[in-house]
């Protein structure tokens, strides 16, 4: 039913629009056809009257007369006042149509956003709550031995980590739509980087991860725990993507000494090119709900893109070779000491 009312929506909105067009047809060409009637009308008056006081005799010493010179430039200005003021009112409105018709497009695709993140929220909450819930109500209905207990309990905690992200991206990404700026102090980044591969490698074990950085890499001013966040998120979203047991990459390199650059390498499906635009708007995934396999929110790529540009950076996303995707980021160098890479 609401599909339905959206085409007639759709529907009448180009009527109204062609109507408009028609319209403003028509009334250019009767002002042109009207201004041209009353030249014709005025010219004739005036031939008469010259006729009759003997101040002409034929068409040509009639048109040569300034009194109908005159009257022609008058004509001609009219004429181009029509066609600019025709001209500057098509212009405007066809503005106006774009305008409505991006408006239109942006609710939709607004509320299309919204449906698939409740829908992917609810996902993500019921999910982990469900595991958890599980777990507790075989601990509470019998006594399991000890070694039984480890491989739920750390389930339990693999869950509670998960909970645990996704409200640190809901509230981080509430805190990046108002006044959020990332507090600038020395940042080891390769060390960084290390401990957040070890991290994930444990709690990946089928996958694998690895770091290359430099054998000196500066100490740059950032947000250290924001540059880990948005670390994080790319790594844990290559590893959501690409299929196991394919590796995940992660490389940090420097750029003329003026660019810190930080690469995630995936050997998964990649992003479409007209997706690569999108993927950094907030709630935006390639798909939809109800066909897309993957778990998430659509929140991780819009947080990482929000704080690398707090930051002064860029990032994009390219094509890997043969296959997956690339995520490059880079920040400028804020010098501090220099760390050596354990």
């Amino acid at each position: 039913m609401k599909r339905l009312a959206q085409k007639r929506l759709r529907l009448l909105y180009w009527i109204v629009t062609a109507y408009l067009l028609l319209a403003l047809g028509w009334w250019s060409v009767l002002l042109f056809v009207k201004n041209r009637d009353a030249f014709l009308a005025k010219a004739e008056l005036l031939k008469i009257g010259m006729v009759a006081e003997g101040l002409v005799h034929t068409d040509e010493e009639f048109l040569q007369t300034p009194q109908y010179q005159t009257l022609e430039k008058q004509y001609r200005h009219q004429e181009v006042m029509i066609f600019g003021e025709g001209l500057f009112f098509m212009i405007t409105l066809l503005i106006g149509i774009w305008m409505i018709n991006r408006g239109y497009n942006d609710v939709l695709r607004t509320a299309r956003q919204q449906r698939n993140f409740l829908l992917s929220i609810t996902h993500e909450l019921k999910s982990p709550l469900a595991s958890i819930r599980l777990v507790l109500e075989t601990l509470q209905r019998r006594p399991l031995p000890h070694e039984r207990q480890q491989p739920l309990l750390a389930q339990a905690l693999t869950e509670t980590d998960r909970l645990n992200d996704l409200v640190n991206n809901l509230l981080l990404s509430a805190r990046l739509d108002t006044s959020w700026q990332p507090v600038l102090v020395p940042c080891d980044v390769a060390g960084i980087a290390a401990r957040l591969t070890d991290e994930l490698q444990q709690r990946h074990p089928d996958r694998v991860i690895t770091l290359d950085t430099p054998e000196a890499l500066p100490v740059i001013r950032t947000d250290c725990d924001a540059l880990e966040i948005a670390l994080r998120n790319l790594i844990e979203n290559a590893l959501k993507y690409a299929p196991a047991p394919s590796p995940v990459e992660v490389v940090i390199a420097t750029e003329e000494g003026k660019h810190l650059l930080i690469e995630v390498r995936d050997h998964g499906p990649g992003v479409p090119d007209k997706e690569k635009d999108r993927i950094f708007e907030k709630f935006y995934r390639v798909g939809n709900e109800d066909t897309r396999t993957a778990k998430g929110t659509g929140l991780g790529l819009y947080i990482v893109h929000q704080i690398v540009t707090a930051h002064g950076g860029t990032i994009e996303v390219r094509d890997n070779q043969p296959r997956g995707a690339r995520f490059i980021i880079k920040l400028p160098i804020r010098p501090g000491p220099i760390s050596q890479t354990k």
